[in-house]
């Protein structure tokens, strides 16, 4: 298929030159002008000199061709009908309303004879089996009557509808393209194509229809949006960034509009004015959990820990397992940082009622937290409630293990360790947990034995390094190493 972006030019630039109203022609008028013209043009080259001969080259175009034919008017884009043909068509359309399955039966049969039917009655029969979602038939019936009628506007145009329905777009913008060259100047019809362009790889068309749409539509959102997506892909935010405000106005209430506008100012480098967006829109409730979650980030990010707090606490209220799994997240991230404080402090505030899995993760970070400040005790409290949540947590056992070891309790440590490798998740480390106290036990076999299980699970050259060393150490008469 040839391309179709020449035609889509020509088409656009038609819509923007007005019909004119008549051939009448004032002779000394056109004289007076042409007088005019060469004076003009005498003193553009007498200020010129010598420059004019640096002056770019002229179009390659014959203005008094583009001028006359702006005298012609559209000729007639219906076909014609008899007068018993067009009683009958206007008897059927009023039936379509009420009785669709007997005007389609009528129809069917003035196709089952040998008599000549008027196109109109093709494009009348092919939008019922549009509705009808009988796609097929209806095709067969829109390019009938354009066989019949080639400038046939309405069949173009219900065409290229059909077309971009079943997503066969390059050849939706071939008939809609023709539509709008036939005079179709309906902001749907080129705002359809705009998309349909864009479905079929060219933007650049697609951005002149976008454009030509919304100058015939200007609070039409789905053209603005479109136009917005063109932008942003081509990475022109410069240009976007207006037309998502103007979205904002003409969509306030839907948070999609205002993420729209906060990504394109976060694709800009602007985080700070990005909140600043999403903050305007958390206080008009306009932002939908998503959004939320963005700003509480933004805040993150920027080290402004009670906002960050006071919009992940408002995300929990709106979805709890969705909010706390990003508030824990966020916790984690300061408790790395061993910002204690501040990591508390997200914590104290999501110490609600929490669904049990978002209890789970609260849970989880108040250990690491407990841990991390050496508060023993109270880490074990912890974990034994998420044991009582689910006893089979690995990470839980490991962490068990990990406090009675460094409180000094190895029978205990071993005991949730060995807990911890009946566990297909926490076997590995466990594995090597077992193995270290074994070896401070001076069991070297049994550490050895470890050792080869966790390779068993997970290959590492620098753990093989480790065995062969290990099985340096064992005493030439120690007689309890496994063999591999």
């Amino acid at each position: 298929m040839k391309s179709c972006f020449p035609a889509t030019l020509a088409v656009l630039l038609l819509a923007t030159i007005p019909a004119a109203r008549g051939q009448d022609t004032d002779t000394q008028a056109e004289r007076d002008l042409e007088a005019q013209a060469r004076e003009s043009r005498q003193r553009d080259a007498d200020q010129q000199g010598d420059q004019g001969q640096n002056a770019p080259q002229h179009p390659n175009l014959d203005p008094k061709r583009i001028i006359n034919d702006s005298y012609s008017f559209l000729k007639e884009r219906e076909p014609d009908m008899t007068d018993e043909e067009d009683a009958l068509y206007q008897k059927v359309t009023l039936m379509v309303p009420t009785e669709p399955d007997f005007a389609m039966k009528l129809l069917e049969n003035m196709f089952s004879g040998d008599q000549p039917v008027s196109p109109a009655f093709d494009l009348a029969l092919a939008n019922i089996y549009f509705n009808n979602a009988r796609r097929d038939d209806a095709e067969t019936h829109y390019r009938s009557a354009i066989k019949k009628y080639p400038n046939f506007l309405r069949a173009w145009t219900n065409l290229g509808i059909l077309l971009y329905s079943a997503e066969r777009y390059p050849e939706a913008v071939a008939a809609l393209s023709k539509a709008i060259s036939l005079g179709d100047r309906d902001a749907s019809t080129v705002g359809l194509m705009g998309y349909c362009l864009v479905k079929s790889g060219d933007p650049v068309a697609a951005e002149m229809a976008y454009l030509q749409a919304l100058a015939l539509d200007p609070t039409n959102t789905d053209w603005l949006e479109g136009l917005i997506t063109i932008y942003q892909d081509g990475r022109q935010y410069a240009r976007a960034e207006p037309l998502a405000k103007r979205l904002i106005q003409l969509k306030p209430a839907e948070s999609m509009s205002w993420l729209l506008y906060a990504n394109i100012l976060l694709s800009e480098g602007n985080r700070l004015q990005a909140a600043a967006v999403l903050e305007t829109a958390s206080g008009m409730n306009a932002i939908d959990e998503d959004g939320i979650l963005l700003l509480g980030d933004l805040y993150a990010e920027q080290k402004f820990y009670v906002e960050a707090t006071a919009t992940y606490e408002k995300a929990m209220a709106k979805d709890p397992k969705l909010g706390a799994k990003r508030a824990v997240v966020y916790a984690q991230g300061l408790i790395s940082e061993r910002k204690f404080d501040q990591a508390a402090a997200i914590l104290q505030s999501m110490g609600g009622n929490l669904p049990p899995e978002s209890r789970r993760l609260w849970l989880d970070a108040r250990i690491d937290l407990l841990i991390a400040q050496e508060q023993w005790s109270e880490a074990r409290r912890e974990i034994d409630e998420l044991l009582r949540l689910d006893p089979l947590d690995g990470k839980a056992l490991l962490r068990l293990g990990q406090i009675y070891k460094v409180q000094g309790d190895p029978a205990r440590a071993t005991f949730a360790y060995e807990q911890a490798y009946r566990l297909p998740d926490s076997a590995y480390a466990a594995a090597l947990e077992l193995s270290n106290l074994s070896l401070q036990s001076r069991n070297y076999g049994k550490s050895i034995e470890y050792i080869q299980k966790a390779l068993s699970l997970q290959k590492s050259g620098a753990l093989e390094d480790y065995l062969v060393k290990l099985k340096s150490l064992v005493p030439e008469n120690e007689n309890n190493v496994p063999q591999e």
